[in-house]
């Protein structure tokens, strides 16, 4: 810790918290009240914000990569790497060599040396792709068997790849349908409470309809949950799950790939399990 002087006390952060000694150097269990619009102790909560902000954002752009198959370029992540809160973003994720397969668990990532993964027989190697690719977990053929040596290697995933959620496409779909409606018809006593679940989950309502936008292939799909757009006080229930093009127009179930149905997949389940259960057991 890097202490500061704030009067007759030093100041530093401690693992995000503002913490005090006295000049006897004893650390105290609290900053003192008088402390509290010291300029040292502002600044050092500012920083604790700040850090905390930026630990979100970089953790949203890791999961974007992931979500959309984004490719990355070694060198970026390369001169990420030092910086605590990428780290702690990147780190164990499963990453793809050149030739698409897995490579193992991401654990190290250097300019010259490239990336340090543990591979599938635990033993730690170098790669050095041009691209780092962290693949969605609907594209791991052995999602499974991943996640059981996941468990065995105590691997812990800040942005959730292996564990996150996963739907396939079941056998015998009618492609030619343009809606799933698995998760439809979930009520909501006041409609505010279902955009609400939508903004905290991490979706944006527009036009009535929860969305989440995926980049497949190169191309741009966007999952929409009918949420309503009437009176906030008024009940309300899910609607049927469909995907669209950019300009708007339905697309067939046949032409969604497996990372844009997984994620729609997920929002509608997601949605659905904040309905009204009470209701249901009283209808019951």
């Amino acid at each position: 810790m890097g202490w500061v002087s704030a009067g007759d006390y030093e100041v530093a952060l401690d693992d995000g918290k503002v913490v005090c000694r006295n000049s006897a150097g004893k650390l105290l269990k609290t900053v003192p009240k008088k402390l509290a619009d010291d300029p040292a102790v502002t600044e050092l909560r500012q920083l604790t914000q700040w850090l905390e902000r930026h630990a979100r954002e970089c953790l949203a752009d890791v999961e974007r990569w992931m979500v959309r198959s984004l490719p990355v370029p070694l060198a970026v992540v390369a001169r990420v790497w030092p910086d605590p809160a990428w780290r702690s973003a990147l780190r164990d994720l499963v990453v793809t060599g050149e030739d698409g397969e897995v490579a193992g668990f991401l654990r190290d990532a250097d300019p010259e040396r490239g990336l340090g993964v543990v591979d599938l027989d635990g033993d730690t190697v170098r790669i050095s792709p041009e691209l780092v690719r962290l693949p969605h977990p609907v594209l791991l053929d052995d999602l499974e068997e991943l996640r059981e040596f996941a468990v065995e290697l105590g691997v812990e995933q800040a942005a959730g790849q292996l564990f996150r959620e996963v739907w396939h496409r079941p056998a015998g779909l009618d492609t030619a349908a343009t809606e799933v409606n698995d998760y439809a018809g979930g009520t909501f006593k006041q409609l505010r409470f279902l955009h609400g679940r939508a903004s905290q989950l991490g979706y944006r309502v527009r036009g009535g309809h929860a969305v989440c936008p995926v980049v497949e292939d190169g191309r741009t799909v966007e999952a929409r949950v009918w949420v309503g757009d009437y009176e906030g006080y008024e009940e309300t229930e899910t609607g049927a799950l469909m995907w669209a093009d950019p300009g708007g127009r339905a697309l067939t179930l046949g032409r969604i790939g497996p990372v844009a149905w997984s994620e729609g997949m997920r929002m509608a389940a997601a949605l659905y399990a904040g309905r009204d259960i009470e209701d249901e057991e009283q209808a019951a």
